[in-house]
């Protein structure tokens, strides 16, 4: 995305995998998608949190190319697990989707529960798009 600009701040830890700033100028569409989880359009979860991660990011990609966005527009991700010792699946999984190069600003927070049992992760995402 070209009016977007990816930034670490020298004076701040390097991140592994997000950046901690991003700064979008110029017209654009802003896109804000709900968080996604686990799960498919029947409800059906996965009993993993690796199959639950890449399910999400599936469905994020699924809601993204509605409005003709790819991985290469977000410019943050909110991420909630159930459990810290998911994050190298996380990490994983999410280097598979977003674009490393210029990786988008991110949050993690791990929390007790979701909306529906047995779902481990939820991601939500915004992306910038060009005007139409």
């Amino acid at each position: 995305m070209s009016n977007a600009r990816f930034i670490n701040p020298t004076t701040l830890f390097t991140p592994p995998g997000y950046s901690h700033v991003v700064e979008v100028t110029g017209p654009g569409r802003t896109i804000y998608i709900a968080g996604q989880v686990g799960a498919d359009r029947n409800l059906k979860i996965p009993p993993d949190a690796r199959a639950q991660m890449v399910l999400a990011f599936e469905n994020l990609k699924a809601a993204l190319a509605e409005v003709g966005a790819t991985f290469k527009d977000v410019v943050k991700i909110n991420n909630y697990l159930l459990n810290i010792a998911d994050l190298k699946h996380y990490r994983e999984v999410r280097d598979m989707y977003v674009n490393t190069a210029a990786p988008p600003a991110s949050t993690l927070v791990v929390i007790s529960r979701l909306a529906l049992d047995g779902l481990l992760f939820e991601i939500e995402a915004v992306a910038v798009l060009p005007p139409k």
